[in-house]
């Protein structure tokens, strides 16, 4: 019996291309479930670029509810969020170590702006925006993706507090609205596009070669002049040490009459 797995009906565009995808630099609106079932890729996994079909995902828009707070270590706190779609996920929120935390200068002592992790004797909380984090609170959370034991956990960015079940509804229907929309079918790159795409790198590689160029050419102007203005002012301190030199023996002759 043969064990090949059938060829994708999809294509998986080189990375060049992925700047016209929908999702690559999107919060993909994905369910826990979805993003335990992304597939890695080999030229991929170093990037922590992530796929649903051939949709390349680097961020992840998730909304759930808070079922664990846990202390990890000094520098990570994490979330367990369960939303409903059979698998829960871990939410890292990393710590503001001492040796980067400066209370005066950092808006929280984590990563994230309006975060903040309270750990004291005795204590352990978490607030958003200075209001606790309860379990049961139902959150909406923008992540980046890695993988830890062999499973996907999402790395904290940006949180919100969801305060109503309207609020909740509308965050679901988006997510099955983009699911519908843009995931659940592959993406697809016209000929007219592709080289639209290949035109525009061509173009910005030579504004960047342009500007690589123009970039020499000011530091060298700029050495030149560094150059030229050491030599005027050694030409200067040589002058006026030749004069020092000459009245010092005009002063120690006339010392001697």
């Amino acid at each position: 019996m043969s064990t090949h797995l059938p060829a994708p009906k999809y294509r998986l565009y080189p990375a060049y291309c992925f700047r016209a995808s929908p999702t690559y630099n999107a919060w993909v609106k994905l369910t826990a479930a979805d993003v335990q079932a992304l597939r890695s890729e080999p030229n991929f996994q170093s990037q922590r670029i992530y796929f649903h079909l051939n949709h390349p995902i680097r961020f992840v828009r998730l909304v759930g509810v808070v079922v664990a707070i846990d202390d990890i270590n000094p520098k990570y706190a994490v979330l367990t969020v369960d939303d409903g779609s059979g698998v829960s996920i871990e939410v890292k929120i990393v710590r503001l170590t001492p040796d980067l935390y400066n209370p005066v200068e950092s808006p929280s002592n984590t990563a994230i702006d309006n975060v903040d992790v309270i750990s004291q004797l005795g204590v352990f909380e978490i607030t958003i925006d200075h209001q606790r984090l309860d379990i049961g609170t139902v959150i909406k959370a923008k992540c980046t993706i890695s993988e830890f034991r062999g499973l996907k956990q999402l790395e904290l960015k940006r949180i919100w507090t969801v305060s109503t079940t309207n609020e909740e509804a509308q965050a679901w229907a988006e997510t099955a609205a983009f699911k519908q929309e843009v995931l659940s079918k592959p993406w697809h790159i016209g000929s007219t596009e592709g080289k639209k795409i290949k035109k525009e790198i061509k173009a910005e590689k030579r504004r960047a070669q342009e500007y690589e160029r123009l970039k020499a050419e000011h530091e060298a102007k700029r050495k030149e002049q560094r150059k030229g203005r050491d030599e005027y002012l050694a030409k200067k301190e040589a002058k006026l040490e030749a004069r020092r030199r000459k009245e010092e023996i005009m002063m120690n002759a006339g010392a001697l009459i």
